[in-house]
């Protein structure tokens, strides 16, 4: 039996993990919705839910990870008001609404492969699935949940006694017209879309034909309808930001308890909390808040923003700052250091180190199974790669701990340790830093344009410019 315990959202408890299918694990993860670049706070629902997959793998488990993509329905309001974030995005840009979606889902994907997440079983865009949407609304309107107004089909939360239970909302003490918006004929503050009509005389690139009039999918409607369609009726976890529990998590578990007659739908649910960005942006006129590209550009590289994650419980606030990424970044550089130096030592422990290599290992996956406590296991990495045990036992220990981990420590190579050295090109780069120095800017960017046809890229660091080819 499993030993992982994970923290319950809808309990509010730690849990034993008992999958429902014995030796499966079924996961599903609200994934972005695919408008705009995913800032570093966007980032830290996958690096957890990384986390959890190569806990279960470590069990022993298989495991089927689905995540969602959002294409469609996300509107600007959670009271169902606004404009559709991917048409705004779409008529902004000057391109199609598939272009802008198939833009930032391949960007989104390349930052989850840089910080070493391991890929998902299933990625399913909400736009191919629109004929699972609707027959799940149907299936809600012949059971009695919906009702129809003027804005589109609507789902009666009064309906469903267990609305509040997920989230444990206030419903009777909550403000009148809280979640209404400006939609005229709701019922219930919390009902919500099942289905939007188009709006007359205005044609979306994005609408469809459907039982109840041409339109567009609600946002909540496509995580029930996708998971249904790839993990069944009832799974194990489903994992989101702690932004979601209030009203789309507890959308979607009326929406699909109401549709199928299942309770609980989802064995567990698991939220982490935000990242605290500080009100840190690297420009201002760039308008947008960090994103992972913006942390490479100076001079950390992918992993390091995953050790800094690590560094937190997945439920507790993370407060972020260049400072702390500069903490993060000599510490995975120095622990890739140690694991680097007996990466190619061949051999075991010797039987006198066993009980000291065991304790080890045992509290490390000890603190792994205790609802994914990083800081924990992190801690005890470090305690085996500073300990004097031989190169053996170091080596089993670090790459028996990056299974979970993931931060390249039986691959990566300590970016000073990978330096090249051409006496021309360190000519070259050391005297586009005087001409930087000196503000001949055109001298600098003629070097660096040089040297860009030469296939040589730098990166200008903290520790100053690092050269490497292509």
């Amino acid at each position: 039996m499993s030993e992982l315990m994970l923290y319950d959202t809808r309990t509010r408890a730690k849990l034993r993990f008992v999958p429902l299918e014995p030796g499966h694990a079924r996961v599903y993860s609200c994934g972005p919705t695919v408008y705009a670049p995913q800032h570093i706070g966007n980032l830290r629902p996958y690096l957890f839910a990384d986390l959890l997959k190569r806990a279960l793998l470590a069990e022993g488990l298989r495991v089927t990870h689905v995540i969602n993509i959002t294409d469609v329905g996300h509107l600007a309001s959670d009271a169902d008001v606004g404009e559709d974030k991917m048409e705004r995005a779409a008529a902004k840009a000057g391109k199609s609404a598939a272009e802008i979606a198939a833009f930032y889902t391949a960007q989104w994907q390349n930052d989850r492969r840089r910080l070493r997440c391991l890929e998902a079983e299933v990625y399913c865009k909400a736009t191919d699935h629109i004929p699972e949407q609707i027959e799940l609304a149907q299936r809600l309107e012949a059971r009695g949940y919906t009702y129809r107004i003027d804005d589109g089909l609507y789902f009666d939360t009064s309906k469903f006694p267990r609305y509040a239970e997920l989230a444990r909302l206030d419903l009777a003490g909550q403000a009148a017209g809280a979640r209404i918006g400006d939609v005229a004929g709701k019922r219930n503050p919390q009902d919500f879309a099942l289905w939007k009509f188009a709006a007359p005389g205005v044609r979306r690139q994005q609408e469809w034909d459907s039982p109840w009039g041409r339109g567009f999918p609600g946002w909540h409607l496509e995580c029930s309808a996708m998971s249904v369609r790839y993990l069944g009726t009832r799974f194990d976890i489903h994992t989101g930001g702690v932004d979601h529990i209030s009203v789309h998590h507890t959308n979607e578990v009326a929406q699909t308890e109401g549709a199928f007659g299942v309770h609980p739908w989802v064995s567990v649910w698991m939220h982490n909390e935000f990242l605290d960005l500080g009100g840190e942006k690297l420009s201002k006129s760039k308008g947008h808040t960090l994103v992972l590209d913006d942390l490479v550009e100076r001079g950390f590289e992918p992993l390091v923003y995953r050790y800094f994650f690590l560094q937190a419980h997945y439920r507790q606030h993370q407060a972020f700052s260049f400072d702390e990424m500069a903490a993060a970044a000599t510490g995975w550089r120095r622990l890739l250091r140690s694991a680097a130096s007996v990466r190619e030592v061949s051999g075991e422990p010797t039987q006198a180190e066993h009980d000291a290599v065991a304790d080890l290992r045992s509290r490390f996956w000890d603190a792994v199974r205790d609802d994914l406590n990083a800081p924990k296991a992190l801690a005890v990495a470090w305690e085996a790669a500073r300990s004097t045990l031989s190169p053996a036992a170091r080596r089993s220990l670090l790459l028996d701990f990056e299974r979970w981990l993931g931060l390249g420590l039986d691959t990566e190579v300590p970016r000073e340790d990978a330096r090249e050295s051409d006496p021309r090109i360190d000519a070259l780069v050391l005297e586009r830093q005087a001409a930087r120095k000196a503000r001949d800017f055109a001298r600098a960017d003629a070097i660096r344009a040089q040297l860009d046809a030469e296939g040589i890229e730098i990166e200008d660091t903290r520790e100053g410019p690092v050269w490497r080819r292509r």
